[in-house]
């Protein structure tokens, strides 16, 4: 056997982005406890592996998620290295908070640069190496902000709409190759994104929604730290969720998620239902 071989022998390769802190250290850790060999990506290698822990299974690597040349020297390393990517975990991500108006063109774009077009960087990168094996998973860590969106969150929920559709799509086009897909919608867990490393606020400057700027930014300030889900758990989720033969396009993360899940379903049925004749009834009387 080859060193490279020895290293992977009876592993799954795990390959994760945003794994220098929050959830994406969770999972490493998760996946090497469990056996794996794991790729941690980030833009500081060395915060990444501070934050895992030096194991033998690890490749820490730089990565900048917006960079389409980083993420392909990146999954390049990831092959050189242990031979395979198994599974790619998009988790990487920031948070632009604010209201529509007040957030700028430049700090919009710049959301969906790092939590929508981030993710398909890393996967159009890592595509032609599980194509080539023909097996892999695909894990999205999207958001409940990508069911259902809210106030204050107009660019992030913009980026994980989009992330969504991209996402549900993709698993078709993949599927005949033996490649898997899940996304994942967390609701509130305690993790690193409200901390001012992740979350940028919108300047206050349209009098109009100062008074409630300055409510929602104290409430989710005051929540940072005291969200309800484990990321630990979630973590050793996903590990299990992996290793089954028939996945969930969608995984709800959290009790929180899932009440979301059924209401979100309910006001579809309810918006369907409210004028269902009116809806349909639009095609040509020669139909």
């Amino acid at each position: 056997m080859t060193e490279q071989n020895e290293t992977v022998a009876g592993k799954k390769v795990w390959f994760i982005t945003g794994a220098g802190r929050g959830m994406g250290t969770d999972i490493a850790k998760a996946a090497l406890a469990a056996g794996h060999a794991v790729v941690a990506t980030g833009r500081n290698p060395e915060k990444v592996t501070r934050a895992i822990g030096q194991n033998d299974a690890l490749l820490a690597v730089r990565l900048d998620v917006t960079d389409p040349a980083d993420a392909t020297a990146a999954v390049q390393a990831a092959v050189d290295r242990f031979g395979r990517i198994d599974v790619l975990v998009n988790n990487a991500g920031n948070f632009y908070a604010g209201f529509f108006e007040e957030i700028t063109p430049e700090d919009f774009r710049a959301q969906v640069e790092t939590t929508m077009f981030g993710p398909m960087n890393v996967t159009r990168a890592a595509l032609p190496v599980l194509r080539a094996q023909r097996s892999g998973l695909l894990v999205t860590i999207s958001s409940t902000a990508g069911i259902a969106g809210g106030e204050f969150l107009t660019a992030y929920a913009a980026s994980k709409f989009g992330v969504e559709g991209w996402a549900e799509s993709l698993a078709t086009e993949v599927a005949p190759f033996g490649i898997r897909t899940m996304i994942v919608e967390p609701g509130f867990f305690r993790t690193e994104l409200l901390t001012p490393e992740s979350t940028s606020y919108a300047a206050s400057t349209i009098e109009d929604y100062a008074e409630r700027t300055e409510q929602t930014v104290t409430a989710w300030k005051g929540m940072n730290g005291q969200q309800g889900g484990d990321p630990a758990k979630l973590a050793a989720a996903l590990i299990h969720l992996a290793e089954l033969d028939e996945l969930p396009l969608r995984f709800a993360a959290g009790a929180d998620a899932v009440g979301l899940f059924d209401s979100r379903a309910k006001q579809l049925q309810d918006q369907a239902n409210a004028h269902r004749e009116l809806s349909s009834n639009l095609a040509h009387d020669d139909a």
